[in-house]
């Protein structure tokens, strides 16, 4: 099945980088930290992140709104692994994991919820889903009406030296990361088309970005 694929693949890739990557990434992934302060979050809401690793972003949410549920989703068990082990040292009882995929997870038969997410974010994991298209899709469908999904990645980094951008590129190919040219037309064409209202901003020149899409009211 290709489920059972796509779960084998991250397994195999994390099971020995997860020993060690929350400290080399903190080089590299920039703008996890201004996109964790500027999402809009209130006490009492379910906030999802997608691709969620170790945990990382999740615990510095979780600690700073200790009245909020917080869910992580994530393909890798291994990275997962990391995760709970993460929430169990520093009991963070308003967090909450599990594995499925970015394209396939639902609020309620994944985390057994009535209603859906107040808010669902990507920290770098977009450039590592090759249906990101559906995984887009299956996060709006799984958000309220008026609510907002929120991306941080990698941009084109036109602004870059060639050489810098090229090294960096080759870098990342080696973790099947890669840059998505198509996704912000992509959510333009939703805005366009109805679904929600788009901002886009770039961050450290067109290093990276940070994109909110308001799903419809």
């Amino acid at each position: 099945m290709a489920s059972d694929s796509a779960y084998t693949k991250m397994d195999r890739m994390y099971r020995f980088q997860r020993h060690f990557y929350d400290a080399s990434r903190k080089y590299y992934l920039l703008g996890r930290d201004r996109l964790i302060s500027e999402m809009r979050i209130s006490e009492g809401d379910h906030v999802l992140e997608v691709g969620c690793g170790t945990g990382r972003n999740l615990e510095i949410l979780a600690r700073k709104y200790p009245d909020t549920r917080f869910y992580g989703l994530d393909a890798s068990g291994e990275m997962l692994r990391n995760a709970e082990k993460r929430k169990d040292s520093k009991a963070l009882r308003n967090l909450h994991l599990a594995r499925a995929l970015a394209d396939d997870f639902s609020h309620s038969e994944t985390f057994g919820l009535e209603d859906p997410f107040d808010s669902i974010f990507f920290s770098y994991s977009i450039s590592m889903i090759p249906t990101w298209e559906d995984a887009l899709s299956n996060s709006l469908k799984n958000l309220r009406a008026g609510h907002s999904m929120y991306i941080v990645d990698f941009f084109d980094q036109r602004s870059m030296p060639v050489w810098f951008r090229k090294a960096l590129q080759a870098w990342l190919k080696k973790f099947h990361v890669q840059y998505k040219p198509d996704l912000i037309p992509h959510l333009k064409q939703m805005e366009r088309k109805g679904a929600g209202s788009l901002k886009v901003t770039s961050l450290y020149k067109t290093y990276s970005f940070i994109a909110e899409f308001r799903k419809t009211p």
